[in-house]
């Protein structure tokens, strides 16, 4: 069994700098990229950010400049630093991984349950 534990957010001040971390535990043989997704009340999921193994980065645009995904491989943890929060942030963040399983090498989309972030004005 694979699991994603996020931890984080909550209530936050506009122009705040909370930080989300999302650590994967279980029978992970390897994780590949690793990232992060929000889905604001009404509308799609989408990708906020995303990282790779060697550390590679991709930013949707709302949110270049002002957030930092970043991995502790050793730790199977990403992180998400989110700097001069907007209401327009307000979201539910779901941690995503590419998981190897252990003894299937199987290959496994993983997906943490989410966590609230609320932004007030």
């Amino acid at each position: 069994q694979v699991q994603l534990v996020e931890s984080g957010g909550g209530l936050v001040q506009a122009g705040g700098s909370p930080r989300l971390s999302c650590a994967a535990s279980g029978s992970i043989y390897s994780v590949n990229a690793m990232g992060w997704y929000r889905q604001a009340p009404g509308k799609q999921r989408e990708l906020v950010a995303s990282i790779t193994t060697t550390g590679s980065t991709n930013y949707a645009d709302s949110v270049k400049g002002r957030f930092t995904i970043s991995r502790d491989n050793a730790k199977n943890t990403v992180y998400l630093e989110m700097n001069n929060l907007k209401p327009e942030d307000t979201a539910v963040y779901y941690c995503n991984a590419d998981i190897i399983r252990s003894v299937t090498f199987r290959r496994m989309d993983a997906w943490g349950q989410g966590t609230q972030v609320t932004v007030s004005s």
